[in-house]
């Protein structure tokens, strides 16, 4: 009954041109049992299909025919090019030749300048030791064997641009497995452990190996995750929860100033985390900046979807998470607009959100501020290489009996971006070592997972990542397209250098698609490391600029090599930003509005995101 009224107050409904199917109408039974059995019958098919692909899925994270047919357009290109064929001929000789030469100056004592050297910011060879004999042979080997395998895969002439960036990736992921750094005693580190401990180390990992698989098949936490409970020592800037939907909870925060500035801030987080990435520990908590330095806070709280959310789509993503989250704090805060602040997916639903009231003559936002957050996703990193129809159709199979994306297969998907850094150095520590990784309050929000509801989480994969819908024009609220350039609210943009999820350049992109001034803010750092970048941080670094409406347009690399660099965290630039659009400052909003529907319900963090 919520979610019915809330639409008819918010009537926003999102359109796809490009799809000619809507999820719902995937709910598909079997035949009668009584009914004669025929092989061609649609229903029969696509659910025998359906559950072949979902029992595939539990042991494949991709789709089988997408990285078959992958690396046929490659074998078929390279089938029919001699040429090629005789370069990586020539390649492969010249390798083995370089390294057979490397290895006898290496053997008789000389240490001979490497034939080939990690990439630019590659940390698995730092460590001295391979530098010395014969580790510098090992790593010489992998890393020549590697490059010849990145020229197989991604340079023969024919092959698809999204084949020719998949391959490497696939490959790489078999190469890292085999990887000297990953065996005992082809990797220094190791040995020199062994040495030092008496293979104690060993011991420790057997005991650690124990620790993690028990935690892993009981479906346990990790290790380490026990000194962090949201609400306890997470989470904890005071507030309360003043509305909720079968969505989401609202949170308002309770004042810490005498007065606040008139216009309060909404925080709009990505649904694929929970909201306290942003409320983290009293220390970094962006939330508690905020609040000290006299703003009106609320943060929207996402449910953790489950079976019964399957057909949430897009459209209620928007209904009940932003419009009726800008009702409520219009009538508790009356006659003021809005600071809304969207963080990655938040952020691109903000930005469809703002669009649309733009387009409809609704000025409620003062300012508009996105953390890492795409619109244009043409250039949208790694992610790409696993859409294309036959994963997305794969994925939605595997999403279909349960109506969800499980957590863990979303983490294994951010895993795989990042194999070296987030499966391999940690196992050696791990296991080899015999080390645990000091646990902290980030990595304790990393394990504390989400899951996507179906509907949604196809829409989003579909309209966004394969057809590009919202910047090519076809994306349609209301049956009406959107345009961001309708966007006139002040925008203020942070992304972050070592971002894997949404690079930066493809961040910088919004400027080709607003019609509005353009604070554009890149910081050192990750897609969440970088954002939770409290003062005080060490060794952060941004750079900020403002791009009128009447300036021409920089491209990124220009950008970057002419804006200057600070030091320190980006978060006081960011508030100097929303003071300077701020109005004069008044007493603090009084929490919630009982007379008006919106009564305190419970304190913050409230229940949603506690659900697992």
């Amino acid at each position: 009954m919520a979610s019915k009224k809330n639409q008819q107050q918010n009537p926003i409904k999102i359109e796809h041109e490009e799809e000619s199917y809507h999820a719902s109408s995937y709910r598909e039974s079997p035949p009668s049992i009584n009914a004669p059995l025929e092989y061609s019958d649609h229903k029969f098919t696509t659910a025998f299909d359906r559950e072949f692909h979902a029992r595939l899925g539990k042991f494949w994270a991709l789709s089988p025919a997408s990285i078959a047919g992958a690396y046929f357009d490659l074998f078929t290109h390279l089938a029919i090019s001699p040429g090629k064929q005789i370069s990586l001929m020539e390649s492969a000789s010249r390798k083995r030749a370089n390294l057979l030469d490397y290895s006898l100056w290496a053997a008789s004592g000389v240490n001979p300048d490497p034939y080939i050297n990690p990439p630019p910011g590659d940390r698995r060879f730092e460590d001295k030791g391979w530098q010395t004999w014969p580790y510098n042979i090992y790593q010489q080997s992998f890393l020549l064997t590697e490059a010849w395998w990145n020229e197989a895969t991604g340079t023969v002439r024919g092959v698809s641009q999204h084949h020719s960036e998949v391959l490497p990736f696939l490959t790489r992921q078999v190469l890292d497995m085999w990887s000297p750094l990953n065996f005992p005693f082809t990797n220094p580190q190791v040995v020199e452990a062994t040495m030092n401990l008496d293979g104690m180390n060993f011991a420790k990992g057997a005991k650690n190996f124990v620790e993690d698989l028990t935690r892993f098949l009981k479906k346990e936490p990790p290790l380490g995750m026990e000194k962090f409970k949201v609400g306890k020592n997470m989470a904890v800037t005071k507030g309360k929860v003043i509305y909720q939907n079968r969505l989401i909870e609202l949170i308002q925060y309770s004042p810490l100033t005498k007065e606040v500035y008139e216009e309060p801030i909404l925080i709009i987080p990505a649904w694929i985390m929970k909201y306290y990435i942003l409320d983290l520990s009293p220390h970094n908590s962006l939330v508690k900046y905020l609040v000290e330095n006299g703003h009106t806070v609320f943060m929207i709280s996402w449910k953790n979807p489950d079976s019964s959310d399957r057909d949430l789509g897009f459209e209620d993503y928007a209904n009940l998470g932003i419009m009726d989250s800008i009702k409520a704090i219009s009538t508790i805060i009356p006659k003021r607009k809005i600071h809304a602040v969207g963080y990655c997916l938040g952020g691109t639903l903000l930005s469809i959100a703002a669009a649309t009231m733009s387009r409809d003559g609704q000025d409620s936002l003062k300012t508009i501020s996105l953390f890492a957050s795409q619109v244009d996703y043409e250039e949208a990193g790694e992610l790409l290489l696993f859409i294309d129809e036959s994963q997305i159709t794969f994925l939605e199979d595997v999403m279909w009996d349960k109506g969800y994306l499980g957590s863990s297969r979303m983490a294994g998907t951010f895993d795989m971006l990042r194999s070296y850094d987030l499966i391999w150095s940690r196992a050696i520590e791990r296991y080899l070592l015999g080390k645990r990784l000091h646990f902290t309050d980030l990595m304790a929000w990393d394990a504390d997972a989400t899951r996507m509801p179906y509907k949604m989480h196809s829409e989003y994969l579909r309209s966004l990542f394969l057809h590009n819908s919202l910047t090519n024009g076809r994306f349609k609220i209301g049956n009406k397209p959107i345009a961001l350039d309708d966007i006139k609210a002040p925008l203020f943009a942070v992304a972050t250098q070592k971002d894997h999820i949404s690079p930066w350049k493809s961040v910088y992109k919004i400027h080709l698609f607003t019609d509005s001034e353009i604070t554009f803010l890149l910081t050192s750092g990750g897609h969440n490391a970088g954002i939770v970048s409290e003062p005080g941080h060490p060794h952060r670094t941004y750079q900020m600029s403002t791009h009128k409406k009447t300036d021409k347009h920089l491209f990124p690399d220009e950008w970057f090599e002419t804006t200057p660099h600070h030091k320190g965290s980006w978060w006081p630039a960011w508030e100097k930003w929303l003071s300077g659009h701020s109005t004069h400052k008044v007493p603090p909003p009084p929490m919630g509005q009982p007379s008006k529907g919106y009564r305190i319900l419970r304190d913050a963090p409230g229940l949603y995101v506690l659900e697992k």
